[in-house]
């Protein structure tokens, strides 16, 4: 009589395909994981390396009253961090340093480094990590130029909307005040045109101050002025008297 119930054991072979067609899904498992694992971490740095970027140049879209608030480490200083510890720590005791401008929760120097634990590269305008082992690259701005090599032009008139000409012009100082890149603050001033007219260049990316005084009477004006980059600031500055 057959036993029916009898227990048959594997083979040789089939415990050999068995363990074969394990080790094919690990591996396959393994392999995905990876990559899951690596594109976590390219996300992870990219989105540190966006906010390095907008503590060095600021914000683009924080606006108040129509007029940019937010222009980092570079507004307030005049100049490019020295270092990525510059944006924690003040460098020199600079006194317009207004810092720290990294304030995401990051923990001593882990933002120093990106998700490989390689620190990264800071170039110019240009903010590098290396740890993947192909170069992801951020750039914070199309270069120095648009940064510290801006303008303001303006026209001068009194109530009347009349030109100082050649009689008054010399009784007028428009002065601009802003950071110097080594910690302080910088003033240039310049007399206006015979039609009212006055110009600065060189001027970084910031909120800086320009004041125009009328000197007989002691009379000063103070206006904001927000400097974007690679731009050309105008400004209409008329007298609230007829002062000539």
């Amino acid at each position: 009589m057959i036993n029916l119930y009898s227990k048959r054991g594997f083979t040789l072979v089939e415990l050999v395909i068995v363990i074969v067609i394990i080790g094919i899904i690990a591996a396959i498992a393994t392999h995905q994981m990876s990559g899951s694992i690596e594109t976590a971490r390219v996300e992870q740095t990219k989105k540190e390396m966006d906010q390095l970027a907008r503590a060095i140049v600021g914000d683009t879209e924080l606006y108040s009253q129509h007029a940019r608030v937010d222009f980092g480490y570079v507004g307030d200083v005049g100049a490019l961090p020295p270092n990525l510890d510059a944006l924690v720590a003040n460098p020199s005791g600079y006194t317009t340093w207004n810092g720290p401008y990294m304030t995401c929760g990051f923990n001593e120097d882990d933002f120093k480094k990106d998700a490989w634990n390689v620190p990264y590269v800071l170039l110019d305008t240009l903010i590098r990590s290396t740890g993947s082992g192909t170069d992801i690259d951020k750039v914070f701005s199309a270069g120095t130029d648009v940064l510290f090599s801006n303008r303001l032009e303006g026209y001068i008139a009194d109530a009347n909307r009349t030109m100082p000409g050649i009689v008054y012009r010399d009784s007028i100082i428009a002065r601009l005040f802003f950071p110097d890149g080594s910690g302080s603050t910088t003033a240039i001033s310049t007399h206006p045109g015979l039609k009212g007219n006055f110009s600065f260049s060189g001027i970084p990316i910031g909120n800086h101050q320009l004041q125009v005084i009328y000197l007989p009477d002691s009379d000063t004006m103070t206006y904001p002025v927000s400097v974007t980059p690679g731009s050309t600031v105008k400004m209409d500055i008329i007298f609230p008297a007829d002062l000539w």
